[in-house]
């Protein structure tokens, strides 16, 4: 009898170790229902609830900027865990779409690091996230699993108030990496012009 409970927890244990991985090694995303094939009917639903989209805080406009994730820059060997572009200007209304292009990377906005009053956004690992960019602002966002190692980037949407938030997004402190490369952003943003300096 302790044989087989010991070797059900171990069963179990391998397959939530494995569908927190997305359950496969040949790159691919594993299809929801392999993933939630052994959770109960109950439990299953739930997290397709979480998921879903929130309506947007303001209407589309119709103009949508790609983020790709990388593990390794296509650009540049040496770097690693990346979003391209990691700066980008935007206005009011614009789609961000962040897309998977290697696996194990998501995105999310950094808390004190969008404009006071948005809702920012909380993307599922290896799954496409948009968001409809609500008010003028620094919009700070990070991979969560790679957070550390400097995966991440930023939105300046521009308009009146672009600035309000910069002091605060600034102020935020950032594991590993994370911090380094939220001050090359900042100075290439600032010698670029992009905050209206």
């Amino acid at each position: 009898m302790k044989r087989t409970t010991l070797m059900s927890a171990v069963a179990l244990t391998s397959l939530l170790a494995l569908s927190a991985c997305g359950g496969r090694t040949d790159g691919e995303t594993a299809p929801a229902e392999e993933t939630t094939a052994a959770a109960p009917a109950e439990e299953a639903a739930a997290p397709a609830e979480a998921a879903a989209p929130a309506d947007p805080e303001v209407e589309a406009n119709g103009t949508v900027i790609d983020i790709n994730m990388y593990t390794r820059d296509p650009d540049d060997s040496s770097g690693l865990q990346v979003f391209k572009p990691r700066l980008i200007t935007a206005q009011v209304g614009d789609t961000v779409r962040f897309i998977p292009t290697d696996p194990t990377h998501q995105s999310s906005s950094i808390d004190g690091m969008i404009p006071e009053g948005t809702r920012g956004w909380q993307g599922e690992i290896n799954q496409e996230v948009s968001y409809v960019l609500p008010k003028p602002g620094i919009y700070g966002y990070q991979c969560v699993p790679h957070y550390a190692a400097g995966m991440v980037g930023m939105i300046i949407v521009e308009g009146d108030g672009v600035t309000e938030n910069l002091e605060a997004a600034k102020a935020v402190s950032h594991p590993g990496l994370a911090g380094r490369e939220f001050t090359e952003i900042f100075d290439e943003a600032e010698t670029g012009g992009m905050l209206g300096g």
